[in-house]
């Protein structure tokens, strides 16, 4: 479901938030409409998503409010409850989960070692994230999730793909076109951008990372 792409449960925080946990499936009920309805919730160990709504009177599924072509007061209200308690799970109970390689996770512990988190400024793009200095609050990383061919206009693979800063004469130097890239959507003479797909190894990243890191003192 589109609330939860990019995200992962946190199982402590679906029990305190209601939840019960029934064999393998984590279950939340709750009525809606003054109690007409029945919004269930269900989230399996691995993370996927779904839902059910019923109708107490007559123990029927209600379909509606999930077709976009519906529309009418009544739908409408229970449409507007059932992504209420959507986003208030997601918001309460998931956590982003949007970078999954192990480049990445690589460059994350990097930042954590800085004290620095990711950051989530577009609520349009879940799949871009910045890292930023504490200190001087510079970007020194954006973050991905694309096709690779934003990059090399070859390949359709998705891929976590990094922008890091890199002095001019050194971006001059080392731009490839096969590893190494001119910027994705930040400034190509000062940015560089790498797949992490093991195209660069980690060791190297981690050097770009760090270098980029100082770059972005004042």
């Amino acid at each position: 479901m589109e609330n939860f792409k990019y995200k992962k449960p946190n199982f402590d925080k679906l029990l305190k938030f209601g939840f019960k946990k029934r064999e393998k499936i984590y279950q939340f009920d709750k009525k809606i409409l003054d109690g007409e309805f029945v919004l269930s919730v269900f989230v399996t160990e691995s993370g996927d998503v779904s839902t059910k709504v019923v109708d107490k009177s007559s123990g029927d599924e209600y379909f509606l409010h999930l077709l976009k072509d519906s529309v009418g007061e009544f739908v409408g209200r229970v449409r507007e409850e059932f992504e209420a308690t959507l986003n208030e799970i997601c918001k309460s109970c998931f956590e982003s989960d949007v970078f999954k390689s192990k480049q990445a996770k690589a460059i994350l512990e990097f930042a954590d070692g800085k004290g620095n988190k990711l950051e989530f400024l577009w609520d349009n793009s879940p799949n871009v994230a910045i890292l930023r200095r504490s200190d001087t609050k510079k970007w020194y990383a954006v973050l991905f999730v694309l096709p690779k061919s934003k990059l090399d206009n070859k390949s359709s693979e998705i891929v976590d793909i990094v922008d890091l800063r890199l002095q001019p004469d050194e971006l001059e130097k080392i731009v490839d076109g096969k590893n190494y890239f001119r910027a994705y959507h930040m400034n190509k003479k000062r940015w560089i951008s790498m797949a992490l797909d093991g195209s660069v190894s980690t060791q190297d990243i981690l050097k770009f990372v760090e270098n980029s890191f100082n770059l972005a003192k004042k």
